[in-house]
């Protein structure tokens, strides 16, 4: 009975539960990167309504400062509104509508976006909050008279042709009360006594121009004076006083029309700047410009004229993304099961074809081109090696049987007629039988060498060894044989060939091949040993001139049991196992064995094999 595959290991369910792990995975990670996108888009859309709120309270602030009620401000909302796309709406701080740009009647947005005073601005401003917190626009009685701001213009313009003289650009600068400020462009381009020289301008009336840039006008005065008048109890308060009237000075910008560096005294101790000297003067400030200011506002901002907010995850949204994500597993799941089905089925037939009896020889079926179809085919090559392994075993075990059938029953047929008293036991007969003793034996080792280099326990012993010291080994070694068999052996050597080898088993290989060079060569032919360098290579060469092999034979040289020979004689050939092990001996030795043959022109086998350096003992 055929093994029943458990559900959960089964190719199917397992492609089944990949693809819905994969396509829940895929949703979630689109889910993610949508909600991700979705997010930065909304905080840079937020970043960008930040910088138009921004915008939005400049704008309003700057009306604050320079109109003491917000009577006109509706025209500058709706103009704002139309410019952002915004919803503009204020209110006093009971809530009573100021302006609105989507009309009486729309609710408000439940909580002001920011309080609109110029008195105590804050980052939202457009210039800047300064340290005092009023809004610089906002000068109330430090605004200059028309003839003032023409004077100091004059005065102005004297100085930057002053400049422009001397070569160095000048920008004239207006603060917000219209008093101009002389700013150099490029301040390593004005030396010292170049500013002191322009700055100190003397005109045709010295009185009135002398550093009229740098001293209020009597309008400056007047608002200073009464500035300095109500400072004066708060400073009083806190045990300081004055060292002198309220002086007006600029920053390098010239925003700010009374910021720090006022002189005040501690009754009669130290001088100089003090904190809450500058509170004190701040609070007189507020006072002052208290009249010329609007009041303080409410500014709500809303989506153009709605007021709900822009993205909202409604349950009509949720139910479309949770059917979008189910339409994606329910396709990805359909794909898979027709996929899966068609790349099972080969494969079950495939295994249908791998639990016949071996003996059957059965093939799987190839229906396609893809991955299961290859594997059918390699399925199928496989059974085919298989059947050739088979047939081969079949024949190996019949030519083993062969092999050694002849020279025992050679020994056996002698023995039994020398124990009947038939023949003596001669030395001739005893010569024979040993002679059949040695082919058994030799038949033995050579089985015994192809099944260790099968089970990959052939071992060679390397060491040092000079080619052309193994050519003359082995040719002296098979000289003997070769002079009875009338066949010259000749060498070829080269002094400078080295091997990293076993030289036992070297000579072992070659020795197979001299011998069936010899036996395959007729009488008055020649067989050569050389050897050369080929590179990082030595190659090993042995060529006779017998009567070649054929063509189809030469991929079948190196099998197991085969000889040219049909009738397999040994006279013409031996047992069809020198050239097997000479291919093993090679591959144990990271070399290859070769050969080369036309019919009546003798072989060549090539043996080529890894070179060694020559040893440096070796003179």
């Amino acid at each position: 009975m055929k093994p029943r595959i458990p559900w959960r290991k089964r190719l199917l369910v397992r492609l089944l539960f990949t693809s819905v792990l994969i396509a829940v995975c895929s949703v979630a990670a689109t889910a993610w990167l949508a909600v991700t996108t979705t997010t930065s888009a909304l905080e840079e859309e937020q970043g960008q309504d930040l910088a138009a709120d921004n915008r939005i309270l400049a704008q309003l602030s700057g009306y604050a400062a320079v109109h003491p009620d917000w009577t006109g401000v509706r025209s500058t909302v709706r103009t704002l509104a139309a410019k952002t796309g915004r919803r503009i709406a204020l209110t006093t701080a009971d809530r009573t509508l100021i302006a609105d740009s989507a009309g009486q009647g729309t609710p408000l947005p439940p909580r002001p976006a920011a309080a609109v005073d110029p008195l105590h601005t804050d980052t939202y401003t457009e210039l800047g909050a300064q340290l005092s917190g009023i809004d610089p626009r906002a000068v109330g009685p430090f605004r200059l008279t028309a003839p003032e701001r023409e004077k100091l213009d004059a005065v102005a313009k004297k100085v930057q042709e002053c400049y422009d003289r001397v070569g160095i650009g000048v920008t004239v600068q207006h603060t917000p009360s219209g008093r101009p400020h002389v700013v150099v462009d490029d301040e390593r381009d004005a030396p010292l006594e170049i500013k002191i020289g322009c700055g100190n301008f003397y005109g045709e009336s010295t009185a009135e121009t002398r550093d009229a840039l740098d001293y209020p006008t009597s309008t400056e005065t007047k608002a200073l004076t009464a500035l300095t008048d109500l400072a004066r109890p708060c400073l009083q308060a806190r045990d300081m006083d004055l060292g002198g009237p309220l002086s007006l000075t600029y920053d390098t910008t010239g925003r700010n029309p009374v910021s720090g560096g006022f002189l005040v005294t501690k009754k009669g101790t130290e001088r100089g700047t003090d904190q809450n000297a500058k509170n004190c003067i701040t609070n007189a400030r507020r006072i002052q410009l208290e009249p010329y200011v609007a009041p303080a506002a409410e500014l709500f901002l809303g989506i153009g004229d709605q007021v709900a907010p822009r993205f909202d995850m409604s349950r009509a949204n949720k139910t479309r993304i949770v059917g979008a994500a189910g339409l994606v597993l329910a396709v990805t799941v359909a794909v898979t099961a027709v996929v899966a089905t068609r790349l099972v089925r080969p494969l079950r037939a495939l295994t249908l074809a791998a639990q016949q009896p071996p003996e059957l020889h059965v093939r799987a079926p190839v229906r396609t081109r893809d991955e299961t179809g290859l594997l059918a085919e390699a399925f199928n090559d496989l059974t085919e090696r298989r059947e050739r392994l088979e047939e081969q075993r079949k024949a190996m075990v019949s030519d083993i049987a062969h092999e050694l059938r002849s020279p025992l029953t050679n020994i056996r047929g002698w023995l039994e007629v020398t124990r009947d008293g038939v023949v003596d036991p001669d030395p001739a007969l005893l010569s024979s039988l040993h002679e059949e003793a040695l082919v058994l034996q030799r038949i033995i080792d050579d089985l015994q060498d192809l099944a260790a280099a099968d089970a990959g326990t052939l071992r060679v012993h390397r060491e040092p060894v000079r080619a052309a010291d193994l050519l003359d080994q082995v040719a002296a070694a098979h000289r003997v044989a070769a002079d009875a068999a009338g066949v010259t052996l000749l060498t070829d050597p080269d002094g400078s060939a080295w091997l990293d080898a076993d030289p036992v088993r070297m000579r072992q290989a070659l020795g197979n091949l001299v011998s069936n060079a010899i036996r395959h060569t007729p009488a008055d032919g020649t067989v050569t040993l050389a050897v050369r360098r080929d590179g990082d290579d030595v190659v090993l060469t042995v060529t006779d001139t017998g009567q070649g092999i054929a063509q189809e034979d030469l991929p079948h040289v190196f099998e197991r049991f085969w000889r040219a020979e049909k009738s397999r004689s040994r006279r013409t050939g031996g047992s069809g196992l020198g050239l097997p092990i000479v291919r093993h001996l090679m591959a144990a030795h990271d070399g290859t064995a070769e050969v080369r043959s036309e019919p009546g022109k003798g072989a060549e086998f090539t043996l080529r094999l890894p070179g060694a350096a020559e040893p440096a003992d070796v003179s």
